[in-house]
């Protein structure tokens, strides 16, 4: 197995024909130049040393130098062997409301973006500890996998809108169940689920769903989105209406989302502008009994790229050696 552990110059490579066009430009324009003076071929009598094959054998010479000299940057590894790793931490399933509600703007720039953002700056803070993601309106899906990747944890993030789910609703027990059924099979102890929403439930019960985490040892948090007097729903340049033509207005629902955190064996918070709530819940989340994770990782690469220096070190002495003009003894091409 090959791994290139700084990839980007292997692009320095396309520079290659580049300095042929160019050379080739050059001598071009120099054979012009010196027709100027006369005719070509007693200019070039007038000039016996100089060759031009040579500057073709230099450049060939000079460009596969280059060509081992940027395989090198890349610094080109082998070897690497499988390995065992052992972290300690807790498994925290994100479970995020994207219903039409959520675009409410109780919040700059609205309820789904600043759930997001608050996210993405929980992620940048864990370690060692194991997230997924989950999304859910009229029914849930795992958007994200339990990982410790937190680059792909913060792209998957970014993609989520409130198309994310083609059906519309507010099914928050069947999240919490879809969370559940997420968990790695390692984890026993340090579990959690966190629901971020408006707490409008439509659907199902998430209070018994909540109690059956608890069961399994699971503790199920809630953060609470919007407001209690309620705001109305951009959608497709105006406000969202019911079937009457009256102004929908989607209200937090806080009494639902304190009774499915008391089931859970959680706490509810109530998600303000300055601080959205995951930071008490970490808190929380930390006191719990670390959980012993391990995973096959790959690991101790051979560095290769001190080969490929010296061969380019090599072409380069070569390309020197060369020259432009012909040599008195002929040691290389006339």
């Amino acid at each position: 197995m090959i791994n290139f552990a700084q990839a980007q110059y292997l692009f320095l490579i396309l520079l290659i024909p580049v300095f042929f066009l160019v050379q080739a430009l050059v001598l071009k324009f120099r054979a012009r130049r010196i027709r100027r003076f006369g005719d070509e071929k007693l200019v070039r009598q007038l000039m016996p040393s100089y060759s031009k094959s040579r500057t073709w054998v230099r450049l060939t010479l000079f460009s596969i130098g280059f060509f081992f000299f940027a395989i090198g940057l890349s610094r080109p590894q082998i070897g690497a062997k499988l390995k065992e790793h052992e972290t300690k931490g807790a498994e925290i399933m994100i479970v995020l409301d994207v219903s039409n509600s959520m675009l409410a703007e109780d919040y700059s720039p609205n309820r789904l973006e600043r759930a997001k953002l608050a996210i993405s700056r929980l992620v940048d803070k864990l370690r060692d500890d194991r997230i997924g993601l989950i999304v859910f309106a009229g029914n849930s899906f795992v958007q994200l996998p339990i990982t410790t990747d937190y680059v792909s944890a913060k792209m998957f993030l970014n993609t989520i809108s409130t198309e994310s789910v083609p059906i519309q609703g507010t099914a928050i027990g069947e999240a919490i169940n879809t969370a559940l059924r997420s968990f790695s099979v390692q984890s026993e102890k340090s579990r959690a689920i966190i629901v971020i929403t408006d707490g409008e439930n439509h659907e199902d019960d998430p209070v018994a769903a909540a109690a059956q985490a608890a069961e399994m040892g699971v503790r199920v948090f809630t953060i609470g989105v919007g407001s209690p007097e309620g705001k109305p729903v951009p959608m497709d340049g105006g406000l969202l209406k019911d079937r009457d033509g009256n102004i929908v207005v989607t209200k937090l629902d806080e009494n639902v989302l304190q009774e499915v955190a008391k089931a859970g064996n959680g706490v509810y918070v109530r998600a303000g502008n300055s601080e959205f709530g995951l930071n008490p819940i970490i808190d929380d989340i930390r006191k719990m009994e670390d959980e012993k994770y391990s995973s096959i990782v790959f690991e101790e690469f051979d560095e290769q790229f001190m080969y490929f220096m010296g061969i380019a070190l090599l072409f380069f002495v070569l390309e020197m050696l060369v020259g432009d003009r012909r040599s008195k003894k002929h040691l290389f091409i006339r």
